[in-house]
């Protein structure tokens, strides 16, 4: 049923089509922040080493400073729940998709010891209409990349939002793109589990106030919310 049912949004195609032009002609188009993409925070003890790795949201398109975006709140949630240092970076690049992450990012990431490894990555899969076999290549690639090369490192991966939930979207391409969404994240979860990484649970608390003023990326709030969801997966880990 659901493999039915994601084929299905392929004969929704044109209107999907249709309607994403329209939002993209309306919609503004945000640049990342300007400021640090790496710091420190100090703290006690062994250092939590943190990389936020992916998509626009990596690179925290929605806010002014990277302070306010996925990594900034990240670093410091970390760094008060564990009283550790953190050493952190940003990088997120704008429409990345999970083949693009595996076969021009990672290759050029400088081989750090990174303890952590924050991965947001999928919306551009299931937007741009790849298939669930691109999906599996490219996403299940990116993980063995990553662990090829930051061994040291876990990886956390948290599935795509409900689509439905963007404000940006319109019906019935929200729906669309939330049938796919759900069988990309059931596929991507089950990647993760046989291949090293960890999923965490999808997160419920998105509401419009959470978004920038595009309608499409988290604004400071919905960063940190998202945030303090990792954190507490990661906090697991690292305590045990």
């Amino acid at each position: 049923m659901h493999r039915l049912n994601l084929l299905l949004t392929w004969l929704g195609l044109p209107v999907y089509v249709w309607q994403g032009t329209a939002v993209r002609l309306r919609s503004e188009r945000l640049l990342p922040p300007q400021d640090a993409t790496a710091g420190r925070i100090d703290g006690t003890g062994e250092p939590v080493r943190l990389l936020v790795l992916g998509d626009s949201s990596a690179a925290g398109v929605g806010v002014t400073s990277v302070g306010h975006s996925l990594g900034g709140h990240l670093s410091r949630i970390l760094n008060e729940k564990s009283n550790r240092p953190v050493i952190w970076r940003v990088a997120g690049f704008n429409s990345a998709t999970s083949g693009q992450l595996r076969d021009h990012v990672v290759p050029n990431l400088a081989r750090e010891t990174w303890s952590h490894i924050a991965l947001s990555i999928g919306t551009n899969d299931v937007k741009n209409f790849h298939t669930l076999p691109r999906f599996k290549r490219e996403f299940g690639g990116l993980i063995y990349a990553l662990k090829a090369r930051f061994p040291e490192a876990v990886i956390f991966w948290s599935p795509v939002v409900d689509m439905r939930k963007v404000p940006a979207l319109p019906e019935p391409m929200a729906s669309l793109l939330e049938i796919r969404a759900q069988a990309f994240n059931r596929l991507a979860i089950r990647l993760c589990n046989e291949r090293g990484a960890r999923a965490t649970d999808r997160l419920a608390e998105v509401d419009a106030g959470g978004f920038s003023r595009d309608g499409f990326h988290a604004g400071n709030d919905g960063y940190r919310v998202w945030a303090e969801h990792l954190a507490k997966h990661m906090l697991d880990v690292s305590s045990a």
